[in-house]
């Protein structure tokens, strides 16, 4: 999912417009000095095309939660977390994260990657705006999508093989966000297509 130009500069806008909060109080170095851009929604909803387009507008790393699950067994809570104790953690306290990308195809856990403490970080996929990022979130965006239209990009990238993976992730993903609230705790809700939706759409109008 590519958002035009406004929509992406509304983002941006509210991104550069949030005070900084990692790393936190307490820290070895001057704190909230980063500003945490967290990207979550169902799998399907185009929420890596976003991050992407976020990623080269704001100068940011990536960090995709695909890199952290443990396999399709996993499901977004593992992932989420791994965010906190690698990423999230390591900064508040003022020091680099790190994690190892976990390879789908060989099914183990490959090389290291290294998070330094940077103006703008941008985290995306399913789990990536779990509670446990509120003290740290600058913006949290939320990607909705029918499921039927996910599960047809899904089978589409990853091959109808693997429908059994999708329909139990599909599963597990809605049961973490009914936990999470994550739609409801979000400051910019966005369809399928890249259109503002949602309460968040009222307050750039106001």
């Amino acid at each position: 999912m590519t958002v035009t130009p406004d929509v992406l500069a509304v983002l941006v806008h509210r991104v550069h417009a949030a005070a900084p909060r990692l790393p936190g109080p307490g820290a070895p170095t001057a704190w909230r000095r980063t500003r945490l851009v967290c990207v979550d929604g169902p799998a399907g909803s185009g929420k890596s095309t976003l991050a992407v387009q976020l990623a080269v507008e704001l100068d940011a790393q990536v960090v995709h939660m695909d890199d952290l699950y443990e396999g399709w067994q996993d499901g977004p809570d593992g992932g989420a977390r791994r965010l906190a104790d690698l990423v999230l953690a390591p900064l508040a306290a003022g020091r680099p994260g790190e994690y190892r990308r976990y390879d789908w195809i060989e099914g183990t856990w490959a090389e290291s990657h290294t998070v330094p403490p940077a103006p703008v970080l941008v985290i995306e996929g399913c789990g990536a705006a779990a509670r446990g990022v509120d003290p740290w979130a600058a913006l949290r965006v939320w990607v909705e999508a029918d499921d039927d239209e996910r599960l047809r990009r899904g089978l589409e990238r990853d091959g109808e093989g693997q429908r059994g993976h999708w329909v139990r992730w599909m599963r597990d993903e809605a049961a973490h966000y009914a936990a999470e609230q994550t739609r409801e705790r979000a400051d910019v809700r966005l369809d399928g297509v890249g259109r503002l939706r949602g309460p968040a759409r009222a307050k750039e109008a106001s």
